[in-house]
């Protein structure tokens, strides 16, 4: 949603605020892309993937179940790092819904119309074949 000429004329005001007062620190974040910055993430996750498989490969091949472990660990927390990082990128995220189940209890659901709407089709496609 684009910004409004007044919130255009607020941000550029404090922009230039900013450039006044600390012009050092203006020109580090001038001209970076929030892409790229999540890019350099996904690269360094991709990086710890590797590390952590050549961890847990070393825990197999040298038979030490924690470096196994801690490999197995460091391969989850880059894969989780790299895909919250590739879906700020990319700008797709998972969609969660909030229901209540019960009075006073509120569960969490995450948001599977397509697949249910894909299973049905199915479902109605072979009930037709028949």
């Amino acid at each position: 949603m684009p910004l409004s000429e007044h919130e255009q004329r607020l941000l550029e005001q404090i922009e230039q605020a900013l450039y006044a007062e600390d012009p050092k620190f203006a020109s580090i974040y001038q001209g970076n892309d929030v892409r790229s910055h999540y890019r350099r993430r996904v690269v360094r996750a991709t990086i710890g993937l590797i590390i952590g498989l050549g961890v847990l490969l070393a825990g197999v091949v040298i038979p030490l179940i924690p470096l196994g472990v801690a490999g197995f660990v460091v391969m989850l927390a880059a894969v989780s790092f790299g895909v919250a990082s590739w879906q700020r990128m990319t700008g797709h995220r998972m969609t969660v819904s909030r229901e209540r189940s019960a009075p006073g209890r509120t569960t969490t659901k995450v948001s599977k119309r397509s697949v249910m709407q894909r299973l049905e089709d199915r479902w109605q496609r072979r009930q037709d074949e028949r």
